[in-house]
């Protein structure tokens, strides 16, 4: 029996090499392919080598696919593809309480039951499932026996079992086969054998669920009613290589990128390496001090010059972020955001980074802030940063985080003609009365950019205080003062070219709801409910943070609670806190390498309006 529903959440889990992430991946790009909207959130551990079957090495892709806008990934899942007893145990606080849990039976044998911790022989009834709709299916031996005669190794054609556990998911969620099967011919076109391989189990785990009839009900979802035009899938990383690969094209200024790799920014080096057919460098560096450095030395250059990195490695960039800004060069430096201090969570989101990026160096020094919500909103912002450190002579940071980063979504992928030009302040000639590396544009307060190899441009900077002209060393006490005063106030003009802060419901009520972020999804979801449900509460999501879009104390007085969530301890509150003295901020803070999920964020809200 087919039925149609609204929307499902899916997690694939299992073993780190199982191949969950593929499977998951495989599942949402041929539901966006479909029509759907999608969302999704990869769950990987953080350990290279965990011990296998164990919970610590559990690996996790949840998929969020309806007819209507998707814009997280779900808070529970609907079905649970659980590889083996680690992956049920470590998923079990994630399931709905009619969900579905697909288990490989093959792997559910006291041996791997008790590697995962359980105390009984029967995980179902431990974890108090066992009323859940459970279907045991010996995928394991199923894939090796629908393998045979292709005269693969045991231990190779084990390795295909996801794809029979993918199979068994698209009949029963009615995805057809097609764009898996051409993915095995590109991916393995030097393996037909391998591709073959993955085909005969992807189709194997199909017809198994189609002529046993384990599951009651097959289930339709419609095609989300979204605007017209050619989309991909996308996730955050990606997006941001290119947001800034198009800020080149329009600022007519070459692509630099000088980073180390670290998880989970490396996406970005990765993508734009790619690109050397768009005039894109890059510069696998030996350290995160290495890259911001070269990354300068490409602004003075006349690049368009970007760092990646996380929070660990932002702390190593900030004396040459402070470099960047004495020198007022334009730069970018993207903070994917993890788990701290230290290394701390490497594969977990947080949004504790947000300090760091306003205070986090020497001096006063000062850097303009803005932060990404969703994976397609990379895009955007990443050119909108480019466009501001060009045309205003400054570093910009950028905050993402790893919930975005890897997460993704479809894209629909814009056309060039719907973005301004950029227009760099450069010195293409030597002015009449000679060129001054610090005369400033009257309305940016931007100083000019002179390129190497200007005739009559000739200068120097560097890290020593300027003269306000001239750019030569200065320790007079006044000009550093006015120069630190400058600073600032090139900093607070950016506001003038930002766009005014929008807010989502009824611009006054009972209850404001203000994040940043990768909150975005979660918040917005749990107010849109809250309306629904006749509550007068309303979002702001503050995208630009230093300096803050004009707008915001506009809607801060027409409500009578404030409440600022965010996944730290409360960073954002404490610099609204400073920025708006005379109003009340009351704060819901999370830390635990998870985002918020819609339920627990409802709760809150209707506490702090009772």
């Amino acid at each position: 029996m087919s039925k149609e529903i609204k929307d499902v959440v899916i997690r694939f889990s299992g073993d780190s090499g199982d191949g969950m992430q593929l499977t998951g991946t495989l599942f949402s790009n041929t539901s966006a392919l479909l029509g759907n909207d999608v969302s999704t959130f990869p769950d990987y551990p953080a350990e290279i080598r965990a011990p296998q079957d164990t919970v610590a090495g559990v690996s996790g892709f949840q998929v969020h696919i309806g007819s209507g806008k998707i814009i997280t990934p779900g808070d529970y899942c609907d079905m649970l593809v659980a590889m083996n007893p680690a992956a049920l145990k470590a998923n079990r606080k994630w399931l709905k309480k009619d969900a579905t849990i697909l288990c490989d039976s093959d792997a559910f044998d006291i041996k791997h039951v008790q590697k995962a911790g359980f105390q009984t022989e029967d995980p179902f009834a431990e974890l108090g499932i066992s009323d859940h709709n459970i279907v045991l299916c010996p995928i394991t031996s199923m894939t090796r026996e629908a393998l045979a005669e292709t005269g693969l190794d045991l231990k190779s054609a084990t390795r295909c079992k996801n794809m029979f556990a993918l199979g068994i998911c698209f009949y029963v969620y009615s995805r057809p086969l097609d764009y898996a099967l051409s993915h095995f011919d590109s991916k393995f076109a030097k393996k037909p054998q391998i591709a073959e391989a993955n085909k005969l189990a992807l189709k194997a785990g199909y017809n198994y669920a189609d002529n046993t009839h384990v599951f009651a009900s097959n289930y339709n979802i419609a095609p989300a009613a979204l605007p017209k035009g050619r989309y991909r899938s996308v996730n955050g990383n990606q997006a941001m290589a290119w947001g800034f690969i198009a800020a080149s094209e329009k600022s007519g200024r070459p692509l630099f990128s000088g980073s180390y790799p670290i998880t989970p920014a490396t996406v970005i080096l990765e993508e734009l390496a790619k690109r050397k057919d768009l005039g894109v460098k890059t510069v696998q560096c030996e350290d995160e001090i290495a890259g911001i450095c070269t990354s300068i030395g490409a602004a003075w250059a006349g690049n368009l010059a970007i760092t990646s990195t996380s929070g660990p490695g932002l702390s190593l960039k900030s004396e040459a972020l402070g470099l960047a800004v004495m020198a007022e060069l334009p730069l970018v430096v993207v903070d994917v955001q993890r788990g701290g201090p230290s290394t701390g969570l490497p594969t977990k989101p947080e949004q504790a980074d947000l300090y760091q990026a306003l205070w986090g160096r020497n001096g006063e020094c000062p850097v303009v802030v803005m932060a990404a919500s969703t994976p397609s909103d990379c895009f955007d912002t990443a050119f909108n940063a480019a466009k501001i450190a060009m045309e205003h002579m400054t570093p910009v940071v950028v905050l993402s985080d790893g919930f975005i980063g890897n997460g993704s979504e479809p894209w629909l992928i814009p056309s060039m003609n719907d973005y301004p030009a950029i227009n760099p302040p450069i010195v293409k000639e030597r002015p009449e009365g000679g060129y001054f590396p610090y005369r400033r544009n009257e309305k940016t307060m931007a100083r000019y950019w002179a390129l190497p190899g200007t005739e009559g441009c000739e200068h120097r900077i560097g890290g020593l205080e300027k003269h306000e002209l001239f750019g030569s060393v200065s320790h007079d006490p006044q000009n550093h003062e006015k120069m630190v005063k400058t600073r600032a106030q090139k900093i607070q003009l950016v506001a003038e070219d930002l766009p005014v802060a929008e807010i989502y419901g009824e611009s006054k009520g009972d209850l404001l709801v203000i994040g940043w972020g990768s909150t975005y999804g979660h918040i917005r979801y749990a107010v849109e409910d809250m309306i629904n449900e006749g509550l007068h509460v309303s979002h702001l999501h503050i995208k630009y943070i230093n300096p803050l879009q004009k707008g915001v104390e506009d809607y801060l007085k027409n409500f009578k609670h404030i409440l600022v969530a965010e996944l730290n301890s409360g960073q954002l509150v404490g610099y609204l806190k400073e920025q708006f003295s005379g109003y009340q901020f009351d704060q819901y803070n999370k830390v635990q390498g998870l985002p918020f999920t819609v339920d627990e964020l409802k709760e809150v809200f209707r506490k702090e309006i009772k």
